[in-house]
C-alpha cells in the first residue's frame, strides 16, 4: 500500500464479550429525519474538520485534486448554514486537523510532503510551518498523518515502515523529540484523560501506550487472536475505560479494548473508518466508508439507534464541544486518472 492508496481508501466490570454485533443499517436501526440532515457539496479533496467556539467556525482541510492540481485549501465555514466564511490557499494539500485549546489556532498535516502547518483561526494566514526530514523507500516525504495536540505538544504519526511518532512545541514549531518503533503506518492518535497516556494506532494491529512526558511507549496492546489487522482510528470513553478502535480493511470491524486490562472485550462487525464518542449523549458514530453509510450506536448496547445513508463515502466525523451537532465529510470515488466523480460534501447532522 501506497502513501496515496491509503488516503484515497482512507481516512464498570463489563466481562470478555466474544459474540460479535454485525453494524448494519437493517430494520433495528431507524432512519434519522432527515430535516436533522443539512448536506453541501464544497470541493475535491475533503479530509478532517476542527471547530472553534472561538471564532464559531468549523474549518474543513482539502487536498484539492490529485491530478494537475498543486496545493489545497483550507475552508472556514459557518457551523449551521455552512456557507463559505473564508479560504486558505495553500501551496501543499491539507488532510489531518486538531485545535489547540484556546481555539485561536488550529495546525493540518500536509502529508503528501511529510509537513504541519499552523493557521490562525481568525485570519486563515498560515502562521508557521514544519517540513520533516526523512525519505520513504520509495523515495517520497514520510507521510504526516494523524495529528494530536496535547499540553503545548503536538504528536504528529509518520506512515512508514517502521513508523514513528514526531513531538512537536506547538509554540515554535519546532521538533522536540521522535517516537521511534512505532509499528508499520501510524495513524490515529488520541490522549486519555483517564490513564494520562497517549494512544497511536497502527497498520501491524497495535494500540501502543504512550507516556506523553517521557515519550515513551510503555505498552502494546494486540487484539491477541492471531488475525491480521489494519487499525485505523480511535475513540475514548473515559467513564468507563473503553478504548474503540477500527479496522476498514480486511478485519473490518471495531474493536472495544479495556483499558485497565489491555484486552479487547467487544467486537463490533462492520466496516467502520472514523469513529467518535460523544460523552454527552453517550452515544457511538462511525463512519462506514464501503456501506455508505454513519452509525450511531447506543455506547452501553452498542445497539444501532439511528443511520444516515449516502450516495457516496463517508469519511471524518467531528463531534461539537456541547454534543449536539455531528460533522461528516463525504467522498466521491475515484476514477482511474486519479480524479474523482464529482466534489466532496460536508454534512452537518443535527442531534437535538
Amino acid at each position: 500500500m501506497n502513501r496515496f492508496q491509503w488516503i484515497k481508501g482512507k481516512t464498570w466490570g463489563f466481562s470478555v464479550l466474544t459474540a460479535a454485533l454485525t453494524l448494519s443499517a437493517t430494520a433495528s436501526a431507524a432512519t434519522a429525519d432527515s430535516a436533522a440532515l443539512k448536506q453541501r457539496e464544497l470541493a475535491d479533496g475533503l479530509y478532517e474538520m476542527v471547530y472553534s467556539p472561538t471564532a464559531n467556525a468549523l474549518y474543513v482541510a482539502s487536498a484539492q485534486g490529485f491530478k494537475n492540481v498543486n496545493g489545497g485549501v483550507l475552508y472556514k465555514l459557518d457551523p449551521t448554514t455552512l456557507a463559505t466564511q473564508g479560504e486558505t490557499h495553500t501551496d501543499l494539500k491539507n488532510f489531518g486537523m486538531a485545535a489547540d485549546d484556546n481555539g485561536k489556532v488550529y495546525y493540518t498535516t500536509n502529508t503528501l510532503d511529510g509537513g504541519v502547518s499552523k493557521v490562525d483561526v481568525q485570519s486563515g494566514k498560515v502562521l508557521q510551518r514544519l517540513m520533516f526530514q526523512g525519505k520513504d523507500k520509495d523515495g517520497d516525504p514520510v507521510g504526516a498523518r494523524e495529528i494530536l495536540f496535547h499540553k503545548g505538544q503536538l504528536f504528529i504519526g509518520g506512515v512508514a515502515d517502521p513508523g514513528f511518532i514526531s513531538v512537536v512545541d506547538a509554540s515554535t514549531m519546532t521538533l522536540k523529540a521522535r517516537i521511534e518503533n512505532a509499528g508499520k503506518w501510524v495513524t490515529g492518535i488520541i490522549y486519555s484523560p483517564l490513564t494520562d497516556r497517549i494512544y497511536a494506532a497502527n497498520g501491524g494491529g497495535e494500540v501502543l501506550v504512550i507516556n506523553p512526558g517521557t515519550h515513551k511507549i510503555e505498552q502494546r496492546w494486540t487484539p491477541g487472536d492471531k488475525k491480521t489487522y489494519l487499525f485505523l482510528n480511535m475513540a475514548e470513553d473515559p467513564a468507563t475505560g473503553r478504548l474503540f478502535v477500527t479496522d476498514d480493511s480486511k478485519a473490518k470491524t471495531t474493536l472495544v479494548f479495556d483499558e485497565r486490562s489491555g484486552k479487547v472485550i467487544k467486537c463490533l462487525e462492520g466496516d467502520a473508518l472514523g469513529i467518535k464518542f460523544n460523552a454527552k449523549r453517550n452515544e457511538i458514530f462511525i463512519s462506514q466508508r464501503e456501506s455508505k453509510k454513519v452509525l450511531q450506536l447506543d455506547a452501553g448496547s452498542y445497539a444501532v439507534k439511528n443511520s444516515w445513508s449516502f450516495t457516496s463515502h463517508p469519511n471524518s466525523l467531528l463531534v461539537t464541544p456541547d454534543g449536539k451537532t455531528l460533522y461528516v465529510t463525504v467522498k466521491q470515488d475515484f476514477n482511474d486518472d486519479s480524479t474523482t466523480k464529482g466534489p466532496d460534501s460536508v454534512v452537518r447532522i443535527s442531534l437535538n
